[in-house]
């Protein structure tokens, strides 16, 4: 039993980097990890070590209403089948908990292949930043995974699906727990989370993802306000701006102009100068369509793509105040003929594109209560970390993963759920960390 434990530790400690090469193995590895934690809850009696959590015993309540709001939801076998299972994310925190932070070799493990993986996403990225076609755009990254959707505006790094910069925002700052464990000398440690967080930033920013980067340096202002180093760690917000703006000036991706720009899905059209095939010609262009831009979807929320899709979720929701509308849903709603209507500039998609509305619509006020109440009991266990660098790189970690205002994937999802709630269970697990007072 003991040697089965170990060796779940190993593979739930290099989770981050297998989370780059997609969902399927990640998922293995957690729904395993799950059943194993169950063997060891009821065979070991490890009950009593866990029975007296509080945020777990919320996740317990808030997973059996998933079940009984199945029994009101417009499709029954889809919700129903989609809340048993989502109990596999619900274990994920406490098998970190007690599976890996039980070792303290597999924690540094963590901690290392965490700031190795964001690194190699930084890298990645940048090479897929760099090889760029003034007609088709970003190329292939050393992967030759290929941009296919806005492939003037968006990277992929080493994912296929376009997701390096929300990748970067999550993990970055818990990666910086590895530098505390590997760098005693002061002036280098810093030197270095100066570089890292700079140039984490950056790719952020390149990667095309706005809430992504919106959230990251929402928790770099706060890590530099709370850090007793502020003055020090200033130099990354300094670094990151100049290199975006070195990047604004001279990479051909911002060499464009804007003909119009509406709120609406692709609302921005762009006009980019080219190299002209036909040598007697001396100014070619192309049209290039994008993502609306941020200040314009402000200004007029209602008719861009995120108002439609919030509205035409608080719609639904009106079919089922008590126990929303069923998990995952959203989409087969969103294909009647009475909602589908509702949208006139996007297509219907899976999810309403914010977890807390999520569990509002798909499961009622009660989940979501439940879902805020265990987020509140998580941030409690967290403030009584005693280590002050690592409580505050989870609070700052946390914050990134809930805050509530923006757009988020659907946390009922395999890649995006196991992200969510690995970070969470490392988030509340940190305390076990063993680091040497003189690298702190």
């Amino acid at each position: 039993m003991e040697i089965t434990k170990k060796s779940f530790s190993f593979f739930l400690s290099i989770l981050p980097v297998l989370l780059i090469t997609g969902p399927a193995i990640p998922d293995i590895i957690i729904t395993l990890s799950a059943i194993f934690l169950i063997i060891l809850i009821f065979w070991k009696k490890y009950w009593f070590q866990v029975k007296n959590l509080s945020w777990l015993r919320i996740s317990i309540i808030f997973w059996i209403f998933l079940i009984i709001s199945s029994f009101f939801a417009f499709n029954f076998f889809r919700s129903f089948s989609e809340a048993i299972i989502f109990i596999r994310f619900l274990l994920i925190p406490l098998a970190v908990l007690i599976i890996l932070f039980e070792y303290q070799l597999a924690i540094k493990l963590l901690f290392l292949t965490i700031f190795t993986s964001v690194v190699f996403v930084i890298f990645d990225s940048l090479y897929q930043f760099f090889n760029y076609d003034l007609l088709t755009g970003f190329g292939g990254d050393i992967f030759g995974y290929m941009p296919d959707n806005s492939p003037h505006f968006r990277l992929t790094g080493p994912f296929k699906d376009l997701v390096p910069g929300s990748y970067i925002s999550r993990f970055s700052f818990l990666g910086i727990v590895a530098l505390y464990l590997l760098i005693e000398g002061k002036n280098m440690r810093n030197f270095i989370i100066i570089i890292y967080l700079g140039v984490s930033g950056f790719v952020t920013y390149i990667s095309g993802e706005r809430m992504a980067f919106a959230t990251y340096g929402l928790g770099l202002v706060i890590f530099i306000l709370f850090s007793k180093d502020k003055f020090y760690f200033l130099l990354s917000i300094i670094l990151m701006f100049i290199l975006i703006f070195i990047s604004n000036k001279f990479h051909p991706a911002y060499n464009y102009k804007v003909l119009n720009s509406s709120p609406i899905h692709n609302g921005l059209e762009l006009e980019k100068k080219i190299e002209c095939v036909n040598p007697l010609e001396t100014d070619c262009t192309i049209l290039i369509r994008s993502q609306p831009e941020f200040i314009t979807v402000l200004k007029n929320f209602k008719e861009s793509a995120y108002g439609e899709i919030y509205l035409q979720a608080i719609e639904m929701y009106k079919e089922n105040l008590i126990f929303g509308i069923g998990l995952n849903n959203y989409k087969e709603m969103c294909l009647t003929e009475k909602y589908n209507n509702l949208l006139d500039n996007i297509d219907c998609v899976t999810h309403p594109h914010n977890f807390y509305l999520q569990w509002l619509i798909e499961t009622g006020p009660i989940c979501l209560i439940l879902f805020i109440l265990y987020l509140y009991y998580v941030f409690r266990i967290i403030n009584q970390n005693k280590t002050r660098e690592t409580k505050l790189l989870s609070i700052i970690t946390m914050i990134i993963l809930f805050w509530p205002i923006m757009s988020t994937g659907s946390i009922t999802k395999n890649w995006y759920g196991i992200n969510i709630f690995f970070i969470l269970g490392i988030c509340i697990s940190i305390y076990k960390l063993k680091i040497n007072n003189k690298n702190l």
